[in-house]
């Protein structure tokens, strides 16, 4: 039974599992926005909260910085969240983060969860350039579409025909056969 067990191990030993909570900590202070299992997303949570509480800190401002770079080794995710995300959420009592659950992972089943911080405007990177077959223009009603080329209407097309002669064996200490 694990009544009173404040944290999940998340299968890993102490050293790596704190490791693992401070390096997400600081990819979502810096993106705003991450992608993990559920129960990573779960535990991360109070994690990051409890760092974001002590940036909006006024009265012991030195203290707080001190006590957050224990816990951040990135310099400008310091910067960010004192600078930043201290003064976003000034004015809210906690609940600085959301959780939403995507479903499980191809592969291995895992509950996979956003994380993101309340109040981020996510804006997601457009992949491409516009160019290319997807991003080309369609034709609009008034333009007349191209024209099909002559023969190869979908009932009409052929396969080629196959090359005559033996597959090379495909291994590697033989020779191919000469034709």
């Amino acid at each position: 039974m694990r009544h009173r067990v404040a944290h999940r191990k998340l299968g890993r030993i102490t050293p790596h599992r704190m490791a693992l909570l401070r390096n997400l900590t600081t990819a979502l202070f810096e993106r705003e926005r991450i992608r993990t299992t559920l129960m990573k997303a779960k535990e991360l949570r109070p994690y990051a909260e409890r760092l974001i509480t002590l940036a909006r800190r006024d009265d012991d401002r030195l203290h707080a910085r001190r006590l957050a770079a224990r816990e951040l080794q990135d310099r400008r995710v310091m910067k960010k969240l004192f600078d930043d995300l201290g003064a976003r959420f000034a004015g809210r009592p906690g609940g600085y983060t959301r959780i939403l659950r995507l479903g499980p992972r191809h592969g291995d089943g895992a509950e996979m969860a956003i994380v993101e911080l309340i109040g981020s405007e996510y804006k997601p990177e457009k992949k491409g350039d516009g160019k290319g077959k997807k991003g080309a223009a369609k034709p609009t009603e008034g333009e007349a579409k191209p024209e099909a080329k002559a023969g190869t209407a979908k009932g009409k097309v052929r396969p080629a025909p196959k090359a005559a002669g033996r597959k090379p064996s495909g291994r590697k200490g033989e020779p191919e056969p000469e034709a």
